[in-house]
């Protein structure tokens, strides 16, 4: 009995340790789902807006330390306050604002970078793309965890994730590829089908 429940206990933990360090895994492809499905009470849950607009906002206006998260409240306290209080101003708010869509979230997920802003401003209803690259681990702690996705040229998109609880983690930083981003396939436009039918006809 004692070596059973032994057992019981050392699975217990071992699951626990798996959980602990699978959940920003966990939170990432959270975050592609919800955006996939237009979830936009799921994505409210996983990711920090604040912090993600902050990090893009920055990047947007060429600051190319702001491609990496900046240091945690117990590494740079006042920096910390200081990044809290910035804001960026109307016309960076709606370039920033496009990248937060779910469909552009859904994009940069799959390594779109740069490209998937442009999901939000399509004329006709995107649709969000399917499948997708897996993440690939590039630091993992306690409490931040980062992962790259690529496109086909090699161009990175970051995710930070940082935790919130013992199995919570949320998205806190994306950071965009400095170079040049494969374009996202076309979307096509309903009807399109049915158009092309009618010219081959």
């Amino acid at each position: 009995m004692i070596r059973i429940l032994g057992n019981l206990v050392g699975l217990i933990v071992a699951v626990a340790v798996i959980g602990f360090f699978a959940a920003p895994y966990v939170g990432f492809f959270g975050v592609r789902a919800a955006a996939d499905a237009g979830d936009q009470a799921g994505l409210e849950k996983l990711i920090d807006y604040a912090a993600v607009r902050r990090s893009l906002g920055q990047q947007l206006d060429g600051r190319a330390e702001a491609t990496a998260p900046a240091p945690g409240f117990l590494e740079d306290p006042i920096g910390a306050v200081v990044r809290g209080l910035e804001r960026p101003g109307p016309d960076r708010q709606a370039q920033v604002d496009a990248y937060l869509t779910p469909v552009a979230l859904a994009g940069l997920t799959r390594g779109e970078g740069r490209f998937a802003a442009q999901r939000s401003s399509s004329p006709a209803p995107a649709e969000a793309p399917e499948g997708g690259p897996w993440p690939t681990p590039r630091h993992w702690g306690v409490d931040r965890a980062r992962m790259t996705v690529e496109d086909e040229g090699g161009s990175q998109t970051t995710f930070t994730f940082e935790r919130r609880g013992i199995y919570e983690w949320k998205l806190v930083h994306v950071g965009l590829p400095a170079g040049a981003t494969t374009a996202p396939a076309p979307v096509p436009r309903a009807g399109d089908d049915m158009g092309r039918k009618r010219v081959a006809g």
